[in-house]
């Protein structure tokens, strides 16, 4: 096994780990009724979707030949990231009370 194969379990696994992180967040958010006061929810959604897709990507490549399964591997890559930058800016958003 490459290199470039043994990242992608714990692509996915760290996303799964975060997905569920926000799947939390929201659930918080929607019990304290204050997902209408912020955008906080709408940001965590979109981050959710990116761990989501990197999960699915992340899967798919880990049974896949070398050629596509080094493509799916970068774009997991890519929105994985995507999802923890935006979950990066929120907290430090929320953190500088820019978003309450």
């Amino acid at each position: 096994m490459n290199t470039r194969n043994e990242r992608t379990p714990h692509i996915l696994n760290t996303s799964s780990n975060l997905l569920g992180i926000c799947l939390i967040i929201l659930t918080s958010l929607r019990l304290l009724k204050t997902n209408d006061k912020s955008i906080i929810d709408e940001i965590t959604i979109l981050s959710s979707l990116l761990f989501m897709t990197s999960c699915i990507l992340s899967f798919l490549s880990m049974n896949g030949k070398d050629d596509p399964h080094n493509r799916l591997e970068r774009v997991a890559d890519i929105t994985f990231l995507g999802g923890l930058s935006l979950l990066f800016i929120t907290i430090t958003l929320f953190s500088l009370n820019i978003i309450q």
